[in-house]
């Protein structure tokens, strides 16, 4: 038994609230225990310069992201990030804007760039995972806003994408990491997966010693049964306005 009761395969609670601001076309608010992260999804009909010089042939649209975690999401205060983000930040919100590239498919989107901006409200471990399973949430409602000027028989998003952490700690592998766990773990990852299944990125690290090739295992299958679960949770949050790229998802 973890130190909060859950058994080691158990997610913390998840609340998603849709439509949480009305200036941008996806907004969620998206926690996890306590960590809470606001998700948003923009869409500028500009390209960045070096996309919109290409090819008029080959033009198709770009997605980005941003992550900040604001002052009073930790204690003590994170000071802000005024004129250049620590290379945590970087890595982060690179990380956030691979994994959710790899839902689209840019041709169908046409020359248009979205921004996801994931900022974290409060952390207490797993903001990184949490901002790419709020933001792919956020992406299907901005996607939906402009159906209308989309191609009717080329989906614009392609597969579903979803997040989580796993770990090691004291000896045991269990997925979803609060704080405690995670400053204490003998193993960190972080898993990217769709919602078939399929591994987009893996970030893996031995805090002390190395780990076996059994405890990596056990831990991707971990990270598999959580995205399951979050691909549920996603497809339930958005209902009706679930992305007809797969009908072979059940979950």
């Amino acid at each position: 038994m973890r130190h909060d009761q859950r058994q080691p395969e158990e997610l913390r609670p998840i609340r998603v609230q849709r439509h949480f601001v009305g200036a941008a076309p996806g907004s969620v608010l998206i926690s996890a225990g306590k960590t809470t992260v606001l998700c948003t999804a923009s869409i500028d009909s500009t390209l960045p310069p070096w996309k919109a010089n290409s090819d008029p042939a080959t033009l198709s649209g770009w997605l980005t992201a941003e992550y900040s975690m604001l002052p009073g999401s930790t204690s003590p205060r994170k000071r802000r990030e005024r004129d250049k983000m620590d290379g945590r930040t970087t890595e982060i919100q690179r990380l956030i804007g691979r994994s959710l590239r790899s839902a689209l498919d840019f041709r169908a989107l046409g020359a248009r760039t979205i921004a996801i901006d994931c900022d974290v409200l409060e952390a207490d471990g797993g903001t990184r995972t949490l901002s790419i399973t709020g933001g792919f949430i956020a992406l299907c409602d901005a996607i939906a806003s402009i159906r209308s000027e989309l191609p009717a028989d080329r989906p614009v998003i392609e597969r579903s994408i979803a997040a989580i952490s796993v770990g090691v700690v004291n000896g045991t592998p269990v997925l979803d990491l609060d704080y405690v766990e995670d400053s204490t773990a003998e193993v960190d990852m972080n898993v990217v997966m769709s919602g078939t299944g399929q591994f987009i990125e893996v970030q893996g690290t031995a805090e002390g010693k190395p780990f076996s090739r059994e405890f990596l295992n056990q831990q991707l299958d971990l990270a598999a049964k959580g995205i399951e679960q979050l691909t549920r949770l996603q497809r339930e949050a958005l209902g009706p306005d679930w992305p007809s790229f797969d009908p072979s998802i059940t979950c």
